[in-house]
């Protein structure tokens, strides 16, 4: 046994050596210490040997076994530092090449319009409210003066999922709503998306997004509307921007007017842009028509307010100095990434 023992440990030698990486080292361990190994069925038989002859037996096993896991444990640590050596070397970075550009998106140029928007009104002491963009009719069009058979429907004509059900035309419903649920002061800004059944040019779309204005309290009056109108032509067009208020009808504002800006190419001289007028319309505006605040819980005897609602397609069209409206949503990564 003495010699089975001697020549396991020979062959052990020269099959560790051999072997190039870990894996084959645990299949070693496992085909001589394992509970089926070379070594372990030789110290099972040791109960047939005499009583003289286990001491020795049992000595020789167990030095066979200790050599057996020192290099064992030598030979994996040294094929694992090859292992990490050859790994390093093949993932070794040269820090004097140039890296790979990574291209930085930015805001749509909608959204830095809307952003911008936002931050004159809450400067002004706005708050921001939301709503549905598929909404009922009643919030769309009756509560806002617009009953079944108005001609201002035809003008308005959106998309229906019932009779009663429609995509909102307008952000004023969310005015509606907040006047429902909360008592004056109000003061507040709807921005958001809307529908109606447009034809695609350059200056409409079925789908584009407004920022609406509500304010109502005691005393609030056309001065007050004028003035707040004023602040933001001032800061989204420029200092010097001159500001016109022209008489107009809205079934949910009386009195109503629609709010020109001087021509921004043209510094109100006339150009194509303005049509040679030297104004451009941005926004129409008007007092809250007592029947809306009526309908809302609110007595028109006690409180007034003003509403307006901006494009933001178009003031954006003005900013950047746009001129087809489809630029926006056509996802051309040459032109959005000039903003």
């Amino acid at each position: 046994m003495l010699e089975q023992l001697e020549k396991i440990r020979q062959e052990f030698a020269e099959k560790i050596n051999e072997a190039d990486n870990v894996a084959e080292v645990e299949k070693l361990r496992v085909a001589y210490m394992g509970k089926k190994g070379a070594l372990t069925a030789v110290l099972r038989g040791m109960g047939s040997l005499s009583p003289e002859e286990r001491p020795k037996i049992g000595q020789k096993a167990n030095e066979i076994r200790d050599y057996m896991e020192s290099i064992i444990t030598s030979r994996t640590r040294e094929l694992k530092e090859k292992e990490l050596e050859a790994k390093l070397a093949s993932e070794t970075i040269d820090v004097t090449m140039p890296g790979t550009k990574r291209r930085v998106g930015g805001l749509h140029p909608l959204n830095q319009v809307i952003d911008e928007m936002k931050n004159v009104f809450i400067g002004m002491g706005y708050e921001i409210a939301d709503g549905p963009e598929v909404e009922y009719d009643y919030y769309n069009f009756e509560a806002l003066n617009i009953p079944e058979g108005h001609p201002a429907r035809d003008t308005q004509d959106t998309f229906y999922i019932t009779e009663k059900i429609l995509l909102r035309t307008q952000t004023s419903s969310v005015q509606i709503r907040v006047m429902e649920n909360k008592k004056p002061p109000i003061k507040i800004i709807c921005p958001g998306k809307v529908y109606r059944s447009d034809n695609v040019d350059a200056t409409h779309s079925p789908i584009f997004h407004q920022l609406e204005g509500l304010v109502v309290d005691k005393g609030v009056t056309m001065g007050d509307l004028k003035g707040t109108l004023e602040i933001y032509a001032k800061s989204m067009f420029g200092s010097d921007v001159k500001v016109r208020f022209r008489p107009h009808h809205f079934p949910f504002t009386e009195p109503s007017a629609e709010m020109d800006v001087s021509c921004w190419t043209c510094k109100g001289e006339g150009c194509s842009m303005c049509k040679g007028e030297g104004y451009i319309e941005v926004l129409g505006c008007g007092m809250v028509h007592p029947e809306v605040l009526r309908r809302c819980g609110i007595d028109p005897d006690v409180y007034s307010g003003f509403a307006f609602g901006i494009g933001i397609e178009r003031t954006a069209m003005a900013r950047f100095g746009v001129t087809d409206m489809r630029e926006f949503f056509e996802n051309d990564v040459r032109f959005l990434k000039q903003f």
